[in-house]
């Protein structure tokens, strides 16, 4: 089934010793949820996926599951550029309850071609486990990988029942709205500035990180179609500096829990002050909001 609606970009906790606090992190899901999030990806680029070993996703999975939220809720971010480990973490996932899989392409080798690109995802799609659907996930200022428009539309049109959706986190207006025009494959939203936007040209949705903080606004542009600008005006300034330590300094300050703010290395905090200003501009939309 096509995924729909508001998916959160969990952050991920961490504890002093630097494991996930796996209880905080099941009690953020389960209160996205509550607020009228759709559903919950783990170890996207906003859960630092790439920093988070093979053993911990699984526990992570298990946590969220134990805490009552069913696989279909659920999407496990892959990251690995060797299609055994892709393989490895798609069954570990399956066979905690979860199918469906935000995929990142290979990342490492600089200036892959389209044909590259696509013999990689070829050769994934028919090593993995017939259960595992995917959301193709193009964001290439992180990745330096693009998925083109043409690999794209060829993937879905080649493999409509491993294809799920694309989600476009390149933050590119005219590339989303080429996609949704197209109209051959679904479109999920990572900048939420342009859920607004998209959403009327059909786009079925956001995973996005901006939920973590405001899953009940997100959950109102995607039912509205109406732009929230103060919104809109937090995530520019949280996307001008490094932004997974901006939001996890935002949950620190909103939920009075200093451990949110924790990242994993090469990730740091943020300066004094680009703390300060982040904070200033939180207090700000929250007052606009």
């Amino acid at each position: 089934m096509t995924p729909s609606g508001i998916s959160v970009a969990l952050l991920t906790p961490f504890t002093e010793t630097g494991a996930i606090d796996l209880p905080r992190l099941a009690a953020h899901a389960t209160n996205v949820i509550e607020q009228g999030a759709h559903g919950v990806t783990l170890f996207g680029t906003t859960g630092e996926g790439a920093s988070i070993a093979m053993a911990e996703r699984g526990a992570a999975l298990a946590a969220l599951t134990a805490a009552g939220i069913s696989g279909d809720r659920i999407f496990m971010g892959l990251c690995a550029t060797a299609l055994g480990d892709v393989v490895a973490q798609i069954d570990q996932a399956l066979a905690l309850g979860v199918s469906r899989f935000l995929l990142l392409p290979p990342f490492y080798f600089p200036g892959p071609t389209d044909a590259g690109l696509l013999e990689w995802h070829r050769a994934l799609f028919e090593r993995a486990d017939a259960r595992a659907r995917f959301v193709l996930y193009h964001i290439p200022q992180v990745t330096s990988v693009p998925l083109s428009f043409d690999l794209v539309t060829g993937l879905k049109a080649a493999f409509p029942e491993r294809v799920l959706a694309i989600k476009d986190s390149s933050g590119n207006w005219d590339n989303s709205r080429r996609l949704l025009e197209h109209g051959g494959i679904p479109v999920m939203i990572g900048d939420e500035r342009l859920l607004h936007r998209a959403m009327p040209l059909g786009a079925i949705g956001s995973i996005c990180g901006m939920a973590n903080l405001h899953p009940a606004r997100m959950r109102a542009i995607y039912d509205t179609r109406h732009e929230d600008a103060a919104l809109t005006q937090e995530v520019d300034v949280i996307v001008s500096r490094p932004f997974i330590a901006a939001l996890k300094l935002i949950m620190a300050q909103t939920t009075g829990h200093a451990g949110w703010e924790r990242v994993r290395s090469p990730l740091a905090v943020l300066r004094d002050d680009q703390r300060a200003e982040i904070l200033a501009i939180a207090q700000k939309a929250r007052a606009r909001a």
